[in-house]
């Protein structure tokens, strides 16, 4: 088993009177494609923002790679948060900025590189999202919602992180380009050593590129594992929510995570 890359252990989370998790516990480890899932209200949008330490759970820990995330002093996440990136739902672009100046800057904010040296980089994580070189020039409003995925993406790229979280990346995309998004999205992991985490209610996604999933529910950790080893759970939540049609003689019995 490769080394855990995320640790989430216990983790209760409330908005005001409203529970959310309920000591929830789940294992990232280096180099998989991660996905949390969930119904509407599950948490799972919420476990990836406290990942990223944009809230905090009430109680439990967070730890990212190797860093208890609550003890860290302000520069210290300022430090950590420059080894991953995010890929917000929306792509989260600056609509004033074009493509080119969205990417360029992370680089003029937290590196001293020449100007010479970052045009090159961002050509460079523009080819390697699949864009054309002239979408460098182009405004967000001006670009496709693949497109926009795939330039928010380059993006989270720039400072070359090794951990990449993705909220509901193939969300507002047809079925041929969530599918194209996919194969890239593991095409990447592969090429540069990637772990991805992923909020998505995309089945075909789930299918096709997810090597680990934890599944939410009822302010709990449903399952956690393969898809196939999730689907021999016996629980509704993963009938209704894989749809399922398996006989319970055909299941290894309840195995979810906590009860």
């Amino acid at each position: 088993m490769s080394r855990a890359i995320i640790r989430v252990e216990n983790v209760v989370s409330t908005f005001g009177e409203a529970l959310i998790h309920d000591r929830i516990s789940c294992t990232v480890y280096e180099h998989e494609i991660y996905a949390l899932l969930g119904g509407s209200g599950s948490g799972k949008s919420t476990l990836m923002r406290e990942m990223i330490m944009l809230q905090a759970p009430q109680s439990g820990t967070i730890t990212v790679m190797g860093e208890n995330i609550a003890d860290l002093s302000l520069e210290e996440a300022h430090r950590l948060r420059q080894k991953w990136g995010v890929l917000f739902q929306s792509g989260a672009l600056f609509s004033s900025l074009t493509v080119g100046e969205n990417i360029a800057l992370l680089y003029k904010e937290y590196t001293a590189l020449p100007p010479k040296l970052i045009r090159e980089l961002v050509k460079l994580k523009i080819d390697l999202v699949g864009l054309p070189l002239h979408a460098i020039h182009l405004y967000p409003s001006e670009l496709s919602g693949g497109m926009v995925k795939r330039a928010a993406l380059a993006r989270a790229l720039a400072l070359d992180p090794k951990l990449l979280f993705l909220d509901e990346p193939t969300s507002g995309l047809d079925p041929l380009s969530s599918r194209q998004f996919d194969t890239l999205i593991r095409e990447l992991r592969d090429l540069l050593g990637l772990t991805v985490v992923m909020v998505t209610h995309d089945l075909d996604t789930v299918h096709h590129i997810i090597d680990r999933l934890l599944l939410l529910g009822e302010h709990k950790a449903i399952a956690e594992g393969s898809l196939e080893e999730v689907l021999t759970i016996n629980h509704p939540i993963i009938d209704y929510f894989f749809q399922t049609a398996h006989a319970p003689s055909h299941r290894k019995g309840i195995h979810g995570i906590q009860s």
